[in-house]
């Protein structure tokens, strides 16, 4: 076991002095992904493996702030980053199928010199990450995706305009800005300020104090697309990297039972795969319980039985 000193064993204050430096990175494609970089405290010891977290449809990189400094406390490098018309990234109109965003991470992390980090997603982030995993496995030591990695809307949409009815999102641009703190405050009252804050910075807030989603509603529907294209059952078999599902178990017995199905087929799948249920928990878990999702990524990449 390694002597790395988890986030709840250190001093409770030390992870809140973290502030990441902001970058914007150019890639091959012509896209600008915009990150976060959490670098350890110069007391920490530095620990050679870093991570890279990122969002799902519709969020942004500061959903993972809790996480990442808890990380970084840790003595890790940690990079969150905004994929591609989300947050602070590039608005393309195109591009958005799960391939396309998967290469997108592997040329940030040879732009950015990283040796072979974890990398995490949350929901369609975990399917990138997975498809990052398949396609670019030398560029990865782990996968983790957080509810996510295993949606395959295929199985439930078969026909891809029966998907897009149900699913499209809210139209959200010109609500209130208070309207929208408002519902934060009464639905996620029991997440940590961060996790609230950071999904605020899913919108643009306008000078007529209204609010609009970074990513559009034409472009969430092209993400939706890529997602409802992209078919993770034959990816499992196939992954030569460790992968690790974090799901939350979020109430809806139904939509629960069908989760738990999708994860122990990919386990079943998977030649090195391991999951971690949590009980009850948010969609968001990485930002309900930022403490409990750094200290199990910090296991699973610790622990050199985690995935036996």
């Amino acid at each position: 076991m390694s002597n790395t000193t988890h986030p709840d064993e250190r001093d409770e204050h030390e992870a809140d002095v973290i502030v990441p430096k902001v970058e914007r990175h150019p890639l091959t494609s012509g896209v600008e992904l915009h990150i976060l970089r959490w670098t350890p405290p110069s007391r920490v010891v530095r620990r050679d493996r870093s991570y890279v977290l990122t969002h799902g449809l519709a969020s942004n990189a500061r959903l993972w702030d809790g996480v990442a400094r808890r990380l970084a406390a840790a003595g890790h490098l940690v990079v969150t980053v905004d994929q591609r018309g989300h947050g602070q990234s590039s608005k393309p109109d195109d591009g958005y199928d799960v391939v396309t965003c998967a290469d997108d991470l592997a040329d940030l992390i040879g732009v950015l010199r990283l040796d072979r980090p974890v990398v995490a997603g949350q929901s369609w982030g975990g399917n990138v990450v997975l498809e990052l995993g398949f396609r670019h496995p030398e560029l990865v030591d782990q996968i983790v995706c957080v509810d996510g990695g295993f949606i395959d809307l295929q199985g439930r949409f078969p026909e891809w305009d029966d998907c897009a009815e149900t699913l499209a999102p809210p139209r959200l641009a010109g609500t209130a800005v208070e309207s929208v703190r408002g519902w934060l405050e009464s639905s996620a009252a029991d997440w940590p300020e961060e996790g609230r804050t950071g999904t605020m910075a899913n919108f643009e807030v306008r000078a007529d104090g209204t609010i609009a989603p970074w990513l559009t509603f034409d472009r969430h529907l092209l993400v939706l697309r890529g997602l409802w294209e992209h078919r993770p059952t034959g990816r499992y078999p196939l992954m030569q990297v460790p992968v690790l599902l974090i799901a939350a178990d979020t109430g809806d017995v139904a939509w629960t039972h069908s989760k738990q199905d999708a994860v122990d087929a990919a386990l079943d799948a998977l030649p090195s795969g391991a999951a971690h249920w949590f009980r009850p928990a948010h969609h968001d878990v990485h930002a309900q319980q930022p403490d409990a999702v750094a200290s199990l990524l910090l296991a699973a990449a610790d622990d050199p039985h985690f995935f036996d």
